[in-house]
């Protein structure tokens, strides 16, 4: 699903990534750990195309994004990649439902069917009943699934997560992790999660540990 080749990147004269190599498989849950600086979330970033990399090559199910135009880059994007934060970066002025729709609106989707694929998500998500509700009127927890819901509005092919739960408490990253591997075997998705949480990392397929912009072996 996602291959990485010699991967390289720096600002200035600080080197962040040293040619990283990655292979992906589809339906795989992958987690990068790592101290602080080690590079995990620019290699994140480049992995989904929001950073475009020095030098190194990315392919995600087959095609280079960063051979296409910008236009192209970005429906690529909004076709096959999701995002989760941190901090959920849910629109304030907008309900959850508005919020979970945004993408396949860009996409394209007609609004009705939008919001209802979107309750479909909320449901499994557990936060059908707060679809009306802003942000702020939710729990974090709650937050966090609506980001989530938005994030696999498009059915995307790869999901990248950074510090999914590092915002939540215990019992909320507990259940957002096991979240991660239902919707994996619901729907094959692959993710690719930057964490720190040492539990999260261990249920994982794989771990990887990040140091001074490269895996060690």
């Amino acid at each position: 699903m996602l291959i990485a080749k010699g991967i390289s990147h720096q600002y200035g004269e600080l080197h962040v990534l040293n040619g990283v190599n990655l292979e992906v498989k589809q339906g795989e849950i992958v987690s990068i750990v790592g101290s602080s600086g080690a590079g995990k979330t620019t290699l994140l970033q480049i992995l989904g195309t929001l950073e475009t990399p020095q030098s190194g090559i990315l392919t995600i199910d087959g095609i280079n994004p960063f051979q296409l135009s910008q236009k192209k880059l970005a429906a690529f994007r909004n076709q096959n990649i999701g995002f989760i934060f941190q901090f959920h970066q849910l629109l304030p002025e907008f309900t959850a439902l508005e919020n979970a729709i945004l993408p396949t609106l860009i996409h394209g989707t007609s609004q009705m069917e939008a919001k209802k694929n979107a309750m479909e998500l909320f449901e499994l998500l557990g936060v059908q009943h707060r679809a009306e509700h802003k942000p702020s009127e939710l729990s974090g927890g709650e937050q966090q699934r609506v980001a989530v819901a938005r994030s696999l509005i498009n059915k995307p092919k790869v999901i990248f997560a950074d510090e999914p739960s590092g915002n939540l408490d215990s019992k909320n990253s507990e259940e957002l992790h096991r979240l991660f591997f239902d919707l994996r075997d619901r729907f094959n998705q692959t993710f690719v999660i930057v964490t720190h949480n040492e539990l999260l990392a261990d249920m994982t397929d794989r771990k990887l540990l990040m140091k001074d912009g490269s895996f060690e072996l």
